[in-house]
């Protein structure tokens, strides 16, 4: 797993990013698409040997990567054209997005291999060959003093691998088809990665696991630096794992500055909408599985993880919990607060772009940038977030509604609000991180072995502080939001906190 670390591909990406934002910022109507075609020049010369391939087809790629960025789709293969194609549709201050978010790029993708078993030069040719002796298809033989493995014959069982005393088979597994817990990864007439949409529930997992920096997701930070170009009153909802994700110094009162030097009228914590949650949950289980109304409960708040059940498992789908997501839940109390604002969700999630564009459940989310495009965004107008300082900082949400970032947080969240409003109650937790795991989960609770419990899965191994939208290591976000949570004020919202109206 490569996420958090500073790759010369998530370095690429970020300048990507950043450039789609300065281009925001200084562009005129007439220079617009003089600019962007100017970029890949810019990023990429003859000094990029470093990226191990020749400027040229790194230039394609960043031009695939710029599109993306401008929130729009991939070029077609088979025909000319322009970068800048389809760019009217785009140069817009609301929402844009083309279908699908997440897409491969051809041009960057190394075609590796989906999944083999290969005999290295680490073989010693030893007597007792386990290898071959372990082998279910008789796969295995010695040939020129070492195993050797016809792959006509291997059922890529593994077996050979585990047992090589020498660790000298290796398995060569296609890295985005790995970290897709659904399978949604498939290959096209060239061996490349192509996604099966109607199986992908847009994590993210695959394209922070590429290390060609052949997958990416549309981003709409280009029509949101257009809108707060034209003023007006734009809010901001910041996730709770925004903790560490800017530098270890950084604090709350620090990013509201700095948002505010971006254009953001006011800064609004999503844990005030995981408080919401989580009290409402807490009721909602009690009063529904703990009465046996309900054979269980699935928590709401990861998109991923709710896609999946309503995809895969739609026998079961009504048990996921109908209250809305803290993404929601917040927008929904800005939008009373300040009717004619535009809320702009800032988060780890690349999911939480799709959730906002729904038609099922009004979103009142008008923006979702990750923390990542966020960074891209404070560095293209040269910000310092060590240099300035809010006089306050945001709304004081409790610690229960803060936890909900790191996975375990939210039925720890929803157990703690339980344990108060309820004394004597029992209450029985499961949960699951990564989509593989949230599946294994739903199949037990489709077989009637999970009866009684309160299920939280999270799409992401880690929960949102791993999200495919983050700039730090897992362990650093992990470590940073505990403390955030240990130094909040209140541990968890009142009873009667779900009551708040929200239409």
């Amino acid at each position: 797993m490569i996420r958090g670390l500073e790759t010369p591909v998530r370095q690429m990406r970020r300048k990507v990013f950043e450039e789609v934002a300065r281009v925001a910022y200084n562009s005129t109507p007439e220079s617009l698409t003089a600019d962007i075609e100017a970029i890949p020049y810019r990023l990429v010369d003859e000094n990029v040997v470093k990226y191990g391939t020749d400027q040229y087809r790194i230039r394609a790629v960043v031009g695939e990567q710029l599109r993306l960025a401008m929130g729009m789709s991939l070029r077609p293969e088979d025909r000319s054209v322009h970068l800048t194609a389809g760019i009217e549709e785009s140069n817009i201050s609301e929402k844009y997005y083309e279908p699908p978010l997440m897409q491969v790029i051809p041009s960057a993708c190394s075609a590796c291999q989906e999944k083999e078993y290969e005999v290295s030069n680490m073989c010693r040719g030893c007597t007792a060959h386990p290898c071959m002796e372990v082998c279910p298809k008789g796969a295995i033989s010695m040939v020129g003093g070492r195993s050797f493995i016809d792959q006509e014959k291997c059922i890529k069982c593994g077996k050979c691998k585990s047992v090589c005393p020498y660790d000298a088979i290796a398995k060569k597994e296609r890295p985005c088809m790995m970290a897709c817990g659904v399978n949604a990864i498939k290959s096209d007439k060239f061996g490349r990665a192509r996604i099966d949409n109607d199986k992908c529930v847009s994590c993210g997992m695959c394209m922070v696991s590429c290390p060609f920096g052949a997958i990416s997701d549309k981003s709409q930070i280009f029509q949101l630096i257009r809108a707060l170009k034209e003023g007006g009153e734009i809010i901001a909802e910041i996730a709770p794992a925004f903790v560490g994700q800017f530098g270890p110094n950084i604090t709350p009162r620090n990013i509201k500055a700095a948002l505010q030097m971006l254009g953001f009228a006011e800064v609004y914590e999503v844990a005030l909408g995981a408080d919401i949650g989580a009290v409402a949950e807490a009721h909602h289980y009690v009063e529904k599985v703990v009465s046996g109304e309900l054979p269980f409960l699935l928590t709401s708040c990861c998109p991923s993880w709710s896609m999946l059940a309503k995809k895969y498992f739609p026998d079961i789908a009504d048990q996921v919990s109908q209250e809305l997501t803290p993404m929601v839940a917040t927008a929904r109390t800005i939008k009373q607060e300040h009717p004619n604002a535009r809320v702009v969700f800032i988060g780890p999630c690349a999911s939480k772009k799709l959730e906002a564009s729904r038609r099922t459940v009004r979103s009142d989310v008008d923006f979702v940038i990750t923390y990542e495009e966020l960074q891209a965004i404070f560095d293209a107008k040269d910000i310092d977030l060590n240099q300035f300082e809010a006089e306050s900082s945001f709304h004081d949400a409790t610690g229960a509604g803060r936890g909900y970032a790191c996975a375990g947080g939210v039925a720890e969240a929803i157990e703690k609000c339980i344990n108060e409003y309820y004394p004597g109650v029992d209450v029985n937790i499961e949960h699951a991180e990564g989509l593989a795991e949230c599946k294994k989960v739903l199949t037990l609770a489709k077989a009637e072995k999970m009866n009684g419990c309160l299920i939280e899965g999270m799409g992401c191994p880690g929960g949102c502080i791993a999200g495919a939208g983050t700039n730090i290591p897992v362990a650093k976000a992990k470590k940073a939001l505990a403390d955030f949570v240990k130094n909040s004020t209140k541990e968890i919202p009142p009873q009667d906190y779900a009551e708040i109206e929200l239409k």
